[in-house]
């Protein structure tokens, strides 16, 4: 079987978005812990920014709490690395010409800010990317709109969503994926919890770096 992939931005950014959420909210002596960040991971900034304000009840607004976590990320995005196993993956894909497209719920303008230094993986994607402020998703993950865009702008139909392989990190994404009826390859950080049942559901490894391509039809690592 040949497959279609759609990734996720395989860096190392949620420790960003750790470090900057957490430097906000201690302000008002509050703890951004896994159990919040596994509601926010994966979704849109505007839901995420939500969810956060509303469970911490912090006085800001969810704008006002974008404005200083956005600026807090200028500086730390483009320091940012490819996580273990991504390169390896990414390079073996294109090789062999299996179709690869980026499906980030990151808007356009922070996307660009964390791939600024790691240009030659991006551009082995060809500029095939969708962001979360893409105006044909119409709605966030967990609702599959996403994976569905960018399997089609790389040439899938749908007809047989089981030939497009999602990797993903979050929860709200991998619920994304399944919805869209596709493969789902999670890669979970060691800290977030979830459901026994969803990881049924899914193919976990704890790195890319133990990916076996050759598990789903494609070909097998030189």
């Amino acid at each position: 079987m040949c497959c279609d992939v759609l990734h996720c931005d395989g860096q190392d950014t949620e420790r960003v978005y750790t470090e900057v959420t957490q430097e906000i909210v201690s302000r008002y002596g509050k703890t951004y812990d896994w159990t919040l960040k596994s509601r926010m991971m994966g979704r849109n900034q505007k839901d995420a920014a939500q969810i956060l304000v509303e469970a911490l009840q912090i006085p800001l607004t969810p704008e006002e709490y974008l404005a200083e976590r956005n600026a807090g990320h200028l500086a730390r995005f483009p320091l940012c690395k490819p996580l273990p196993g991504v390169v390896r993956l990414i390079t073996h894909l294109k090789k062999h010409s299996i179709p690869i497209i980026v499906a980030t719920s990151s808007h356009a303008d922070a996307f660009e800010l964390k791939t600024r230094n790691n240009k030659d993986l991006f551009d082995l994607f060809d500029g095939h990317v969708v962001v979360g402020n893409d105006e044909r998703v119409k709605n966030g993950k967990p609702a599959p709109d996403i994976f569905q865009v960018a399997a089609r702008q790389i040439g899938n139909d749908l007809t047989n969503p089981q030939t497009c392989l999602v990797f993903e990190d979050s929860v709200p994404g991998v619920l994304a994926g399944l919805a869209a009826q596709m493969q789902v390859v999670w890669v979970p950080d060691p800290n977030l919890q979830a459901d026994d049942s969803l990881h049924a559901r899914c193919h976990v490894v704890t790195s890319l770096e133990h990916f076996d391509p050759s598990k789903f039809g494609l070909p097998a690592f030189d």
